[in-house]
């Protein structure tokens, strides 16, 4: 219990960084960095902001694999796992705060400096973070070789997650709000300042869960996890495409993940400029951590009953409702608030599916190539969670200022065609991708639970009889 509680925690501090930054990064950018009188700059340098943060990302992302690599050859007295997730974690908690700046005022008064040092700084963020989010989500397969006692540190970390992710919707307008107010915010405005003192407390979550994590979680050790080749890393990205299951699942969640990122990532952009509830936006943060909670503890059940499989693809089934109810609300805060939980509860449950049935790949993937790949393996889940987030701040800042909503606007500023645009990235578009999403798992994936634990059994016996523990 010791062992789930701190990865829970570790993963409550990790997805409540992860939301900040995918979701409301842009938001600062868009709603307080750039705010002058002369509109053209503000959006010119909006839109170097956005592709400067995708182009980041994307040429990072293509990394992953490497970084994944070098987690997996790493060997020290503490693992091969926590270093990475403690320095990864705290130095790319420094460089969020750093970020949410305006890098003292040059970002207006010396524009082109401010994107050079900009990138440096979001380049910083974004390898470090990828060391920690791999060194996190890859420990799952070496802390026990069942899939049923794997699903248990899964759900624990996924609860974590649920309410770090969710947790920073019911917070950040309030907290924002409140360091405005100390920096000299009136009537409830917010403040460049008031953005950076929200960033700074995320950081401080995310250090200290690591912390806790590395302190109270102990690698598992046996002869299967200890049949491990030194990994070229020239080869890694030949390990992930000789891994056929690992390929369709890939894409699969690729398709999955960037119809709900973009939805969610434009979802305070709804609240705020469409049914003009900013404030009600937090209701969606209560209403989602309590889904969570439920959608977590259900999992296991459901996937004993139904299997992981079909978890996801009915999973994807209850998000399609969702979506159609969001087309439907207009302005009514009601349905909004419905279709918005509606569209979140299956999504705990699909990450679970992805989550486990990576970690059972790692199995595979060693009886097929005969040498065992953890961290390179796990490292294609955050790899496309992340490539969808970079997908998507580059369109949520391009559909912003397409849809004119920037700055202080108010609904009824935006124009039939605006918010025509902004329907077709948050609600069409999604919706078109989950149907081929669900389409490809049911026909393409087919590791089942069972599946892999005769690919255990086969590696057992191919390792020899005494492959249990090794101490």
């Amino acid at each position: 219990m010791k062992k789930y509680v701190s990865f829970a925690l570790g993963a409550f501090g990790h997805d409540a960084f992860y939301n900040t930054l995918s979701l409301y990064f842009v938001m600062f950018v868009t709603s307080q960095l750039f705010t002058t009188n002369d509109a053209a700059f503000n959006t010119r340098m909006i839109g170097y902001v956005t592709l400067l943060m995708t182009v980041i990302r994307i040429a990072e992302i293509m990394f992953d694999p490497m970084i994944g690599g070098a987690v997996d050859n790493t060997k020290t007295k503490w693992g091969k796992f926590k270093p990475w997730l403690l320095a990864g974690t705290i130095v790319a908690s420094l460089m969020l705060a750093l970020i949410f700046t305006d890098f003292g005022g040059i970002a207006i008064s010396k524009p082109l400096l401010y994107l050079v040092l900009f990138g440096i700084a979001f380049l910083t963020l974004d390898v470090f973070y990828s060391f920690s989010d791999i060194a996190l989500w890859s420990m799952l397969p070496a802390l026990s070789m069942d899939s049923k006692e794997r699903t248990k540190f899964g759900t624990f970390s996924r609860f974590g997650s649920t309410l770090g992710a969710q947790s920073v919707i019911i917070v950040i307008v309030p907290l924002v709000t409140l360091f405005s107010s100390w920096f000299g915010a009136k009537h409830g405005n917010q403040n460049a300042m008031g953005w950076l003192g929200y960033a700074i407390v995320i950081g401080l979550l995310a250090s200290f869960g690591a912390i806790f994590l590395a302190r109270n979680v102990k690698e598992d050790k046996n002869l299967i996890r200890e049949n491990v080749e030194h990994t070229r890393f020239r080869d890694v990205f030949k390990v992930i495409g000789s891994n056929d299951q690992l390929m369709w699942l890939a894409l699969s969640y690729f398709l999955f993940a960037f119809s709900y990122v973009i939805n969610n990532s434009l979802l305070l952009y709804y609240f705020r400029y469409v049914l003009g509830h900013a404030e009600a936006y937090s209701y969606i943060g209560i209403i989602t951590c309590v889904l969570g909670v439920i959608s977590v503890a259900a999992f296991p059940m459901l996937a004993e009953k139904i299997s992981r499989k079909f978890v996801y693809i009915g999973g994807i089934g209850v998000m399609f409702i969702g979506f159609i109810i969001f087309t439907l609300a207009g302005q009514n805060l009601f349905l909004a608030l419905l279709a918005a939980s509606i569209i979140f509860f299956p999504y705990p449950m699909i990450f679970l599916s992805t989550l486990m049935t990576i970690s059972d790949l790692v199995e595979y993937g060693q009886l097929k190539s005969g040498k065992r790949n953890e961290a390179v393996t796990l490292s294609v889940r955050p790899l496309i969670d992340k490539l969808a987030g970079a997908f998507s701040n580059g369109i949520v800042g391009l559909v912003a200022v397409g849809a004119g909503m920037t700055g202080n606007v108010k609904p009824s500023d935006i124009t039939s065609s605006g918010l025509f645009q902004f329907k077709a990235f948050m609600f069409y578009i999604p919706m078109v991708l989950l149907i081929i999403s669900a389409i490809i798992f049911l026909r393409k994936v087919t590791l089942t639970e069972e599946k892999h634990a005769d690919v255990v059994k086969a590696l057992r016996q191919k390792l020899g009889d005494n492959s249990a523990e090794v101490n």
